[in-house]
């Protein structure tokens, strides 16, 4: 079987020292498992609780603690969604849980729905300090925002002359000032009308004294 949320695991037992053996072996043994419906988790696990909506509640150490994951029998994924002491776990519902230490349940985006959701949640986590379970959250989701809008929202590099001014207007440039970098006045015209194309050495120039990205300019180059 395919373990998931195995952190959730390392993050019990650095607080419950105790339950770090037991529950590397029910790792273990889950591990090697193939579990094809919920009465062969039974098979191997006779305390094991199986709940609706394919999820098993395991006892740990004896009934000390309580796991409870939810399994995707097909694809022999097991995904931890709760791991806490059994007074802890009286105090939840097995049934609905849906995370793990705070954290939001994670979903590939595949509709702009699921992208207005992640957006909505991020803009919850944007105050997140790095190291915490807010933080590692927001770096996920963040990652999958990046690869959806890459997708469906991509936004090209401008074109060379609106780099330009953009930059001679964040610097506060003039004509003048740009003349002396590109060849005098007559030529930094025909560049900002588009008559004439810059040449390498003018991309060169642009990149080196104004950080203009190369990507914004390199199209025209003679």
């Amino acid at each position: 079987m395919r373990i998931l949320a195995k952190r959730a695991l390392r993050d019990f037992w650095k607080r419950h020292p105790k339950a770090k053996g037991p529950l590397e072996a029910w790792h273990q043994e889950v591990a090697r498992a193939d579990w094809a419906t919920p009465s062969t988790v039974k098979l191997q696990f006779r305390s094991a609780s199986i709940l609706p909506d394919n999820r098993v509640v395991f006892n740990i150490a004896g009934n000390q603690y309580r796991l409870v994951a939810k399994i995707n029998y097909p694809y022999r994924v097991v995904y931890i969604r709760f791991i806490g002491t059994h007074a802890a776990y009286d105090s939840v519902d097995a049934t609905t849980i849906e995370r793990y230490g705070g954290l939001m349940t994670i979903a590939p985006i595949k509709t702009a729905r699921d992208y207005g959701r992640a957006l909505r949640r991020i803009e919850q986590l944007m105050d997140a300090k790095q190291g915490t379970k807010a933080g590692d959250e927001l770096d996920v989701l963040t990652t999958l925002v990046e690869a959806y809008e890459a997708k469906h929202h991509a936004i090209c590099p401008p074109a060379p002359i609106e780099a330009i001014k953009f930059r001679m207007d964040q610097l506060g440039m003039t004509r003048k000032d740009l003349a002396a970098m590109l060849g005098g006045r007559g030529r930094v015209s025909e560049i900002l009308t588009g008559k004439r194309s810059l040449s390498l050495e003018m991309i060169r120039r642009l990149h080196r004294k104004l950080h203009i990205p190369l990507e914004s300019l390199i199209g025209t180059a003679a």
